[in-house]
């Protein structure tokens, strides 16, 4: 990988004085905005406090790294971290004078906060158990990796419109959402990647158009140049709401973009220069043991297990950490990987360390639907309208009071407003915050969205709805559990049946 520390240490005075002048009142928030974002950094609701976006390439996280975010946490007093649904890690709650200093102690780290946020290609995406998960179709990982250091390399080099968003898939599944990304690859069996593109959340979602079949792992680099260059090409650079990858199907046409990627494909090809070969790192460690536990997922190498950890909300708490961080120090080989549902992966367990690290993980999710997604929330993003936290954990409180059954209700996807942090679009069920006035007085609500799914093959957005009061939500969700549970079905089996007994029900809370 290559050392960027030294050019992206010789941009941070701008960031330092930019924090200086906004937290001392002396700069707008748009003004900040439009500096800080690039170097991963905004402030939150009230300008009091801000927080800073760890770069985790392919959501990787090194007991060495792991150790760093424990040890700022501890030093700084830092609240609490947020796992991202792009793999990577946000520290809240920072005094302004704090955040470029741990940015400077971040980057001597090798963790890069650059382009975090602003019009910048964002943090590399991959699937959490690539190398390890029994029937992909191969190991991504370094092409993942490969393809975060390059698009590194383009930051202060290429001005793209707005941001841009890769991820890869292993060809298990589609968590990464690689079908709908501005750029995504999909590993097959044959050893090549299928390439999709122009996708994306938010206003306006889209599915991605595939672009190219047969893609050789060693020339990946070329369809990320055509993609970087097609989007500033065609990109929207004048109006800011429709300038991502996305709203370039309605201004090509569906045919003219796939037309217009596959000429930069052609034209980058026939340049040359960017064939890599990354080595892929084989597992050696030897298992050990036998397990079988909810939370642990055998591996493809015999003997060893990936133990899953969903922290509620997705909030990594300090002392939780260091528990883990703790648990893992000795332990040969393991690291953790971010799955953008918000879950740690702790893999290269054996059985013996396995059982430990699911003592050390015992404060995090205990089923399905606690492991739902939930965005910073309308108290902390600026941008925010709901408080997702709150609901999560409201509807988490409701959800285990009465009983409701393990399976009876789906993982939930809750964002506090468009921009679909949260994913709420892609969610069995989501939610998306924002205000309505009833009876005269603007209330907290969130739009309430069904059937959304990001499984390989059957990618849907979910439909809207309609607004449901926040404090109705966890009553709704109780009311649904239990008409799942007297079934004896699962959410999913009964779903598909049961859809018109699920709108009469959510009629009644409907606004």
């Amino acid at each position: 990988m290559t050392d960027y520390k030294e050019r992206f240490a010789g941009d941070s005075e701008q960031f330092e004085q930019a924090a200086k002048a906004f937290f001392g009142g002396e700069m707008s928030k748009q003004d900040y905005k439009g500096i800080s974002g690039g170097f991963g950094s905004y402030a939150e609701k009230g300008g009091a406090s801000g927080m800073l976006r760890l770069r985790m390439t392919a959501g990787r996280v090194s007991k060495q790294r792991l150790a760093f975010l424990v040890n700022t946490m501890e030093k700084y007093q830092v609240p609490f971290a947020k796992l991202t649904t792009c793999e990577t890690i946000q520290l809240h709650r920072l005094k302004g004078e704090l955040i470029p200093q741990i940015y400077e102690e971040a980057l001597e780290a090798g963790i890069f906060c650059r382009g975090g946020g602003g019009d910048f290609p964002r943090n590399v995406m991959a699937s959490p158990l690539s190398g390890v998960q029994v029937g992909e179709a191969f190991d991504i990982m370094p092409y993942a990796q490969a393809a975060g250091d390059y698009l590194l390399g383009l930051i202060g080099q290429v001005k793209l419109p707005r941001k841009l968003k890769v991820a890869f898939s292993n060809g298990v599944g589609n968590e990464t959402h690689a079908t709908f990304r501005d750029l995504g690859f999909i590993a097959g069996a044959d050893g090549t990647f299928t390439v999709y593109s122009a996708g994306g959340l938010g206003s306006n979602p889209k599915m991605g158009l595939k672009v190219a079949e047969g893609v050789e792992p060693h020339q990946i680099l070329y369809y990320i140049k055509a993609m970087v260059d097609t989007f500033v090409a065609h990109g929207n650079y004048t109006v800011r709401s429709k300038a991502r990858t996305r709203y370039m199907q309605d201004t090509l046409g569906k045919e003219g973009y796939v037309k217009a990627y596959q000429q930069n494909a052609k034209a980058a090809l026939a340049a040359g220069g960017l064939d890599i070969e990354p080595k892929t790192i084989p597992v050696t460690k030897q298992g050990k043991g036998e397990l079988k536990e909810t939370r642990v997922v055998a591996q493809k190498q015999p003997g060893l297990f990936s133990v899953w950890y969903h922290p509620l909300g997705g909030k990594l708490e300090m002392k939780s950490l260091r528990i883990l961080a703790d648990a893992i120090q000795d332990m040969e080989d393991v690291e953790l990987r971010i799955a953008p549902d918000e879950t740690l992966y702790i893999i290269n367990c054996t059985a013996d360390e396995a059982r430990k690290v699911l003592e050390a993980t015992a404060d995090g999710a205990k089923n399905r639907f606690e492991c739902s997604v939930a965005c910073i929330g309308g108290t902390v993003c600026q941008q925010g309208i709901g408080d997702s936290q709150a609901l999560y954990a409201a509807c988490v409180e409701a959800v285990r009071q009465a009983g409701i059954a393990d399976g009876a209700l789906p993982q939930v996807h809750i964002s506090g407003c468009p921009s679909s942090c949260g994913t709420h679009q892609i969610g069995a069920i989501g939610f998306r915050g924002g205000m309505k006035p009833v009876d005269g007085v603007a209330k907290p609500i969130f739009t309430l969205h069904v059937g959304g799914s990001d499984t390989m093959g059957n990618e849907v957005f979910g439909e809207d709805w309609g607004a449901i009061l926040a404090q109705d939500i966890p009553t709704f969700l109780v009311q649904l559990g239990k008409m799942v549970q007297e079934t004896g079905e699962g959410y999913d089996a009964w779903q598909s049946n049961h859809i018109q007994e699920m709108r009469d029900l959510a009629q009644e809370y409907l606004l």
